[in-house]
């Protein structure tokens, strides 16, 4: 299937392809929806084996972006961008000042932000070239990294499959197997262990795996061995494709719940033998939304209480999909969705009952106008 059909069966708007010379830039940028706003979402460095499964990426990830908006309540669409290459051969400023060029000549309609292999220093020289950047530190209004808001909002999340699955409103004594002790792991693992989880935990990154054992008492096991660990909860948060064929019949936790993206092989067969096996589903794109949700508050003027406010609601979110799926005899991942597309669908109904086109660019929604137009690019 060539690049244009691949666009139009997942329902895109748009894909740009961006090449610098003199850096070896090679970028893909993908705005899948933007009815409910300019899309926004972060930008992935990754050494792809191809182009084509780089684009892969690109337009799941995106797409995954609008759904995690919608059902966040947020007003905006979901985009994304993954940049080609060895992320510690090529970075420069000069590299990400090359990206953040391309980024404006899109006027607005995405908005890009930090995600695996790019930091709050990478989005700052992103910023010397465009506003339409967000999880930064080096202007009035940045919040910096969002992984601490987004290990907030995975721990409400697994909280709330706790209490909907078991009826406890309380991790102690329970075992949460996180797979993926990055940035996000880590600040999850700290909030589980305050909330007297025992944590078993396995990162490709010994170093990691060591300080998260040192500082929460968890016990470290291979990377191939923690889905299979019995555990009260097995909490993704490394890469996606985790669940699939082969290791959901493995699983031996009656709980999934973690930060990663794309956890569901095939989103289809996947979701439905989580569901056979009696496995609670959270999907990722709802769980893992505190992170979207804090760099969203940059557009309308930055608080961190406001933010973690925000993130604690995925707490609510999660039972009203877990509500709906059981109502309905779905998986928990088909919930979601139904959610997500009833707000998307909704606001289009709006905006067809006004006779216009919506305008989504990032310049022509004055909720973000009032803030951004006094700040300065560094």
């Amino acid at each position: 299937m060539g690049a244009i059909e691949l666009i139009s069966v997942m329902g895109h708007e748009q894909v740009m392809y961006c090449r610098h010379k003199e850096t070896d830039l090679k970028a893909i940028v993908a705005i899948h929806d933007t009815t409910l706003g300019p899309a926004l979402g972060g930008c992935r460095f990754w050494n792809y084996r191809d182009e084509h499964e780089a684009l892969m990426d690109v337009l799941r990830l995106s797409r995954g972006m609008t759904f995690k908006a919608a059902i966040a309540g947020l007003h905006l669409g979901g985009g994304k961008a993954v940049i080609i290459g060895d992320p510690a051969r090529l970075k420069s400023e000069r590299f990400f000042r090359a990206f953040g060029r391309f980024v404006n000549s899109m006027s607005g309609r995405y908005i890009t932000a930090e995600d695996v292999n790019v930091r709050v220093e990478d989005m700052n020289q992103v910023a010397k070239e465009t506003r339409y950047v967000v999880g930064i530190s080096s202007r009035p209004g940045g919040s910096g990294d969002p992984s601490p808001v987004t290990a907030l909002g995975v721990y409400h999340g697994i909280k709330a499959s706790i209490a909907y699955k078991d009826k406890r409103t309380s991790l102690n004594g329970l075992t949460v197997a996180v797979q993926g002790c990055g940035s996000v792991g880590r600040n999850l693992c700290k909030l589980l262990y305050n909330d007297g989880a025992k944590l078993v935990v396995s990162d490709i990154n010994r170093t990691s795996t060591d300080l998260v054992a040192k500082e929460y008492r968890a016990k470290v096991v291979d990377v191939n061995d923690v889905h299979k660990v019995e555990a009260d909860v097995y909490s993704p948060c490394a890469l996606g494709a985790i669940l699939n064929e082969r290791t959901i019949p493995e699983l031996r936790a009656p709980i999934v719940a973690g930060a990663a993206n794309n956890q569901l092989a095939n989103e289809t067969n996947d979701g439905r033998r989580l569901l056979d096996r009696g496995i609670l589903y959270a999907p990722d794109y709802v769980i893992n939304a505190g992170g979207l949700i804090n760099v969203s508050h940059e557009l309308s003027g930055y608080s961190a209480e406001l933010a973690k406010n925000d993130a604690k609601r995925i707490y609510d979110t999660m039972f009203r999909v877990y509500e709906l799926a059981e109502k309905a005899k779905i998986p928990t991942s088909e919930a979601s969705d139904e959610l997500a597309l009833k707000r998307i669908n909704e606001v289009k109904t709006i905006h067809a009952s006004k006779g216009k086109e919506f305008l989504n660019s990032f310049d022509n929604q004055d909720w973000i106008k009032s803030d951004i137009k006094n700040r300065k690019i560094a």
